[in-house]
């Protein structure tokens, strides 16, 4: 054992995920989606950001552009996160609704 005290995940098959775990994406209605306004780290601008979204990479730009359509602002995905300009958040819960989501409004 090395020296340091206890180490959870120390050997390579502890990182392993179990056999028994399914691989298949959570359904939409599943989904903990949180839909929140923030101005943290934009220039003071609102930004409407989109929390929770388990979709690949091209399952996040064709979410995006049909928000970015519907709605009329810009925005962006990355990080598994979706931003869109201004304050949104009524029309992308019902548009997210709409898609068959169970969003939620989150903090302000």
């Amino acid at each position: 054992m090395p020296k340091g005290g206890w180490q959870e995940f120390s050997r390579a098959d502890s990182l392993q995920r179990p056999s028994g775990a399914t691989t298949e994406p959570t359904a939409k209605s599943q989904q903990m989606v949180r839909v929140q306004p923030t101005r943290g780290s934009k220039g003071g601008k609102t930004v409407t950001v989109i929390r929770g979204l388990e979709l690949d990479a091209a399952g996040f730009k064709a979410l995006l552009k049909k928000l970015k359509t519907r709605i009329g602002s810009g925005g962006t995905a990355k990080d598994g996160v979706i931003e869109l300009q201004g304050d949104q958040v009524d029309l992308t819960l019902e548009l997210l609704s709409k898609e068959g989501y169970r969003p939620k409004r989150a903090g302000g």
